[in-house]
């Protein structure tokens, strides 16, 4: 029997409080599950507004990781400027061409627009173009 669906993906950080924090103030996501085990080990989950798929933010000291993460947004420049306003670790040297902000990575020609943010553990997560 073929798997249905992708659930989960880890996201390692120090500080499970502080990513909570960063995930859902600066950009916005949602607490979904937050409990303890037994063994003292907590499960944080956090996941864009009725999205299934979910970030469990994973108490780790191995952290600054590449995630290979993309959150689709409807609102590039505007949400590069939250972020920024929010006190988050953007791209330091996006281009602009017109209105639309490319993160400066990116070949210009037939991306989409795109910047890259880092949590307050360094791990970066990529926000793209819906």
């Amino acid at each position: 029997m073929p798997l249905r669906e992708l659930s989960t993906v880890v996201v390692p950080v120090r500080d499970q409080d502080a990513a909570l924090a960063f995930y859902t103030e600066v950009l916005g996501l949602e607490k979904i599950s937050d409990f303890t085990y037994d063994s003292g080990e907590r499960w944080l989950e956090v996941a864009p507004p009725g999205q299934i798929i979910s970030l469990c933010l994973v108490a780790s000291g191995s952290v600054g990781v590449e995630t290979g993460i993309a959150l689709s947004s409807d609102d590039v420049p505007g949400d590069l400027a939250a972020f920024r306003a929010g006190g988050a670790r953007v791209d330091d040297a996006p281009l602009a061409e017109g209105e639309v902000v490319l993160w400066a990575g990116a070949p210009l020609a037939g991306r989409p627009p795109q910047f890259r943010v880092w949590d307050p553990d360094g791990n970066s997560l990529l926000i793209v173009a819906q």
